[in-house]
């Protein structure tokens, strides 16, 4: 599978480097770039590519208010963050606007790679300098069963219902009222926010996640 990108940044290096990369990389397809969130606007609902990397700070939209946009049009394409924040609030306001990954600009060549595998297969990428950045030790949601725990990590790691349902033997029916469940337990409304939830409160760990 050839994974079509975007990059969307407002420097120019970071632009090239990343660009550089990704150009030699046999299952990643860079099909355009741009330098400012209108830009990148019109540049993915053109290309409609697998997975748009997004710095948070641009010109004109931010990268938060893109993804956003993304979502509320309803356009299948998964954001990957890549920034230089590691700040508390910019991880939150980029996950709950519906990104799929958060990723430093500081990550090496090989862990930039794996978090587009990972968006693309619809999975939830966080950067471990993030996921610490992330972390509120004290807070102790209701507990989930190791079943619950099981198809939420599962469907973190991109797995669909069905393929849930296959690998734990169970219904595709039970997999749906699992992760109701689960949002319920951590006061999440989707898939992406109940692994944010769950990895802020130490539910799941994102080595688990990452396995």
């Amino acid at each position: 599978m050839v994974i079509r990108v975007i990059l969307a940044d407002d420097h120019p290096l970071t632009r090239e480097g990343f660009k550089s990369y990704l150009e030699g990389r046999e299952n990643i397809k860079l099909v355009g770039e741009a330098s400012d969130g209108e830009s990148a606007w019109e540049l993915i609902k053109e290309q409609m590519p697998d997975v748009a990397l997004i710095d948070i700070r641009m010109p004109g939209i931010d990268g938060v208010t893109l993804v956003r946009r993304i979502r509320q049009e309803g356009l299948q394409v998964a954001c990957l963050m890549l920034t230089s924040y590691d700040a508390q609030q910019y991880v939150l306001a980029s996950l709950r606007a519906g990104a799929k990954g958060y990723i430093l600009k500081t990550a090496s060549p090989d862990e930039l790679l794996r978090a587009i595998e990972i968006v693309a297969s619809q999975g939830v990428y966080l950067d471990k300098e993030v996921a610490k950045a992330v972390e509120e030790p004290g807070f102790s949601p209701e507990g989930l069963s190791p079943r619950e725990r099981e198809v939420l990590l599962l469907a973190g790691r991109g797995e669909s219902s069905k393929e849930i349902a296959s690998k734990l033997y169970i219904s595709e029916r039970t997999v749906q009222t699992h992760l109701a469940s689960i949002y319920d337990k951590l006061g999440a409304r989707n898939k992406t926010e109940a692994l944010l939830l769950a990895l802020k409160y130490g539910v799941v760990t994102l080595e688990e996640l990452l396995e």
